[in-house]
């Protein structure tokens, strides 16, 4: 029994001592003096993402060399697991979250959001021959999307949509692979953020061998994620944000990545 007792008690400390490590973690404040971890889904273009060479490239990337240059911070980007996000942040594995990053309640629960950047919509996409037209048509169809994304978190927020869908959304942890099993007909539909679709529908060539419906699931904002406790470090990262955006280098930036695409 004393043996029992005492296995308890040294697992009850050990769990205690994790949770004052996450905690203190959680409370991390950016240093200025040290380069600053940014993590990323580096498949996620025109964001962040590995070209042809093996190099990191993508709007967020050159926004980044901009800010940090005239804040004067050393910075890396590293490639996280999307759907640990949050968790890498405040454990302190990273310092921001910066890669078309969503703004949404419930991640305004535990991360310290930046000025929004960007707008995004989250789009219906199906095969250009497909019969689906709207919302209704999918009743009864299979859909796809990215694990633990925003575009996850619009679909399962229309309850009554996903009632009618013959099965729960296809989830998976890239955006890559969910235009491929779009592309091989695994599923009738996928949403997508609108600005990663854009730029894979451009470079990629295949625009014509798919559709995107009308109907959405919403407009939104992406900023960068950082720790509640980095307010004083967010407040510059916002004030440097908003000259560039006064003065002509965000949108000069922009439209190296970015290209209208229209629902038909």
């Amino acid at each position: 029994m004393k043996n029992m007792i005492k296995i308890i008690v040294m697992s009850l400390a050990v769990f205690l001592m994790a949770q004052v490590n996450v905690l203190a973690q959680s409370n991390k404040v950016i240093d200025p003096d040290v380069p600053v971890v940014i993590g990323f889904d580096d498949t996620f273009a025109p964001f962040g993402f590995k070209n042809e060479a093996g190099e990191y490239v993508g709007f967020d990337l050159e926004l980044a060399s901009e800010i940090f240059g005239q804040m004067g911070i050393e910075y890396s980007f590293q490639p996280i697991d999307w759907s640990m996000k949050e968790t890498e942040l405040n454990t302190g594995n990273i310092d921001m979250i910066w890669n078309g990053y969503s703004i949404t309640e419930e991640r305004e629960k535990v991360v310290l959001f930046s000025m929004p950047y960007i707008e995004n919509r989250q789009i219906i996409i199906v095969a250009a021959d497909s019969d689906i037209q709207s919302k209704e048509d999918l009743m009864g169809k299979s859909l796809a999307t990215q694990e633990q994304s925003a575009s996850l978190e619009v679909i399962l927020a229309d309850e009554e949509f996903v009632n009618t869908l013959g099965n729960d959304p296809v989830t998976y942890a890239t955006f890559v692979e969910v235009f491929s099993d779009l592309n091989n007909g695994r599923v009738d539909a996928i949403v997508v953020d609108e600005t990663l679709a854009s730029y894979f529908l451009e470079q990629s060539g295949d625009g014509a061998n798919y559709r995107i419906l009308e109907e959405n699931f919403g407009e939104e904002e992406y900023g960068v994620g950082f720790r509640k406790s980095d307010a004083a470090f967010v407040e510059e990262f916002n004030d440097i944000l908003s000259e560039m955006i006064e003065d002509g280098r965000f949108a000069e930036i922009k439209s190296n990545w970015f290209t209208e695409i229209e629902a038909e």
